[in-house]
């Protein structure tokens, strides 16, 4: 009989031989799919499969967008929007998420389409997919939990205002408009469009937003953005409108390639590629994240999430396909859909898979003036605004990050502006965790019964204070040398017992002034220390008992009976 562990299970079974596997291995199961994913989708497919088709219907005339809008084709955002909707769907942390091509991303997009052209995007998609996979085996994934709420709305209102923009040169039908910056080109737009005004295509975008915004309040189960562009569509033909539209697309998706690589741009392209992943890691984690917050029971799987997008950016650019990331507008009507399983994200990819091998010419007569009034109420739609006004509300610190991650946004990229925003937010945080600490005089507890005479020589001689709050490089120095000043008397006790946070420039200060006082042959001593506090202290050499005088106590009540002898002897 083989020997048993503690737990009675033999070191030869299969429980101890899976726990002495490489953690790499246990880490490529547990972000891996399981037969758990789709059981409730086998037994009843009904709900999905109808989500499905209506998230389908949603994402059909966003997915052409954004395509165009990224500087690749209508032919790249569909592409986009099956291959790497599909591979998502199937390996995502999320059973709610759709991914797809975004506004967020398009914003990125188009700067590096215009540098380095088609191939630089897919080379970056692939890159960034490369990345993210990384990102999901180092366990990354929780960290977006820490991204502050001013910042994540302050980048979306922006975003939505840079989507916009890039609109109005295609709803007023100008397609030669001239600038790097997005609201550089849409002034030159509103220019050229001054000078030669034509009605029909502001009138389509327009009339398409305002029905897409007035349905969807009222009815926002019902698809109003792929019936206001099929009504577009049939207007255009049956009055002949002299309109820009999508044009011939192939039939189908192209068969899977490579060529479009060339490791010679590589080093050049890395930069762009962190950026395309930082983003498509961010919005993917965040949608995700509100895909749970609308559904009840559930709850993603971030680290998994991260490989989900890794994957389906590495496969989207050898179909053509633009980067992707997880699509909080798409996500959330999949949830109020009915959707329960990763079923309803897979059907909505297949449904868009048969659109393009079957009706690439319905298609093409699509009025780029009606996609723009798409993503025009798009750009509505994705600003809180109710959030907006809370976060102006509560401080002017959580205002002033918001404010500057929104203008930098625009005026600069999302990148940028997240960095920004969260350095702001980190130093306001800090600010506000220093002010917060603080040094306060405290009344000597009574040590027992003395003369009167002897209780007026401790309070001569004797004063203690209560430090508060985090003793860290950003506070220790505007409170603790307040106590260099102390003078007139033979013993200060600190309390320590309510600092929250002591680093190596607290206790530094610490030391120093401690210095000083026994310079002025004033004793110090500390009452209250935490544990966790002692190893610091004890490292920078504060309170050493070398002199034979004992400095640390475990209570105040010890610190003051021991001053008392002191100062009696």
């Amino acid at each position: 009989m083989s020997e048993l562990s503690a737990e009675g299970v033999s070191p030869e079974s299969p429980a101890n031989a899976g726990s002495r596997r490489p953690r790499v291995f246990q880490t490529t199961c547990s972000l891996l799919p399981t037969w758990t994913d789709w059981r409730p989708a086998v037994r009843a497919p009904g709900g999905d499969l109808l989500a499905g088709l209506v998230v389908a219907l949603v994402a059909l005339p966003l997915a052409l967008g954004f395509g165009i809008s990224s500087g690749l084709g209508a032919a790249a955002g569909l592409a986009t929007a099956v291959v790497a909707g599909a591979i998502a769907a199937i390996f995502g942390g999320s059973r709610f998420q759709v991914t797809g091509p975004t506004g967020a991303m398009t914003v990125v997009l188009v700067p590096i389409a215009a540098q380095h052209g088609a191939t630089g995007v897919l080379t970056v998609g692939l890159l960034a997919g490369l990345i993210l996979v990384v990102l999901a085996f180092a366990g990354i994934g929780r960290a977006v939990r820490y991204m502050p709420a001013p910042v994540i709305e302050g980048f979306t209102a922006g975003i939505a205002v840079v989507i916009a923009l890039q609109q109005i040169p295609t709803a007023l039908g100008i397609s030669d408009a001239e600038g790097e910056e997005v609201w550089r080109s849409a002034f030159d737009a509103v220019l050229r469009f001054a000078s030669h005004p034509s009605l029909t295509e502001p009138a389509i975008a327009l009339l398409v937003a305002a029905v897409i915004l007035a349905g969807g309040r009222h009815f926002p189960k019902l698809p109003f953005a792929l019936a206001t562009v099929a009504v577009a569509t049939a207007a255009a033909r049956l009055f002949d409108l002299d309109v820009a539209k999508i044009g011939a697309l192939p039939q189908g998706l192209p068969a899977p390639s490579l060529s479009f690589l060339q490791l010679s741009d590589v080093p050049a392209l890395l930069a762009p590629a962190l950026a395309v992943a930082a983003l498509a890691a961010l919005e993917s984690l965040l949608s995700a994240t509100a895909a749970d917050s609308m559904a009840v029971g559930t709850r993603h799987n971030p680290d998994r999430e991260l490989l989900g997008q890794g994957l389906s950016n590495i496969a989207a650019p050898l179909f053509g396909g633009v980067p992707a990331t997880g699509a909080i507008a798409r996500t959330a009507v999949n949830v109020r859909s009915g959707a329960r399983t990763r079923l309803a994200a897979l059907s909505h990819a297949v449904i868009l898979a048969g659109i393009a091998y079957l009706a690439t010419g319905l298609v093409a007569e699509i009025p780029l003036a009606a996609l723009a009034g798409v993503l025009l109420a798009t750009t509505v739609r994705m600003v809180e605004t109710a959030s907006v006004r809370a976060i102006f509300r509560a401080t002017r610190a959580d205002a002033l990050v918001l404010a500057l991650t929104f203008a930098v946004t625009v005026v600069f990229d999302l990148i940028t502006a997240v960095a920004v925003g969260v350095g702001i937010a980190g130093v306001l945080a800090l600010r506000a965790v220093a002010r917060s600490a603080k040094l306060e005089q405290v009344p000597l507890a009574d040590t027992g019964d003395h003369a009167v005479e002897e209780h007026d020589l401790l309070r001569e001689h004797i004063v203690a204070y209560r430090i508060d709050g985090a003793v860290f490089f950003a506070a220790a120095h505007r409170f603790l040398l307040e106590l260099a000043e102390v003078s007139d008397v033979k013993v200060v006790i600190l309390r320590l017992s309510r600092v929250t946070a002591l680093d190596a420039t607290g206790v530094l200060v610490l030391r120093d002034v401690i210095e000083k006082l026994q310079h002025r042959h004033i004793t110090v001593l500390l009452s209250g220390t935490k544990a966790e506090h002692l190893q610091p202290l004890a490292a920078l050499g504060v309170a050493p008992d070398s002199d034979g005088l004992r400095r640390l106590f475990p209570t105040t009540p010890e610190a003051i009976r021991y001053a008392r002898r002191l100062v009696i002897r």
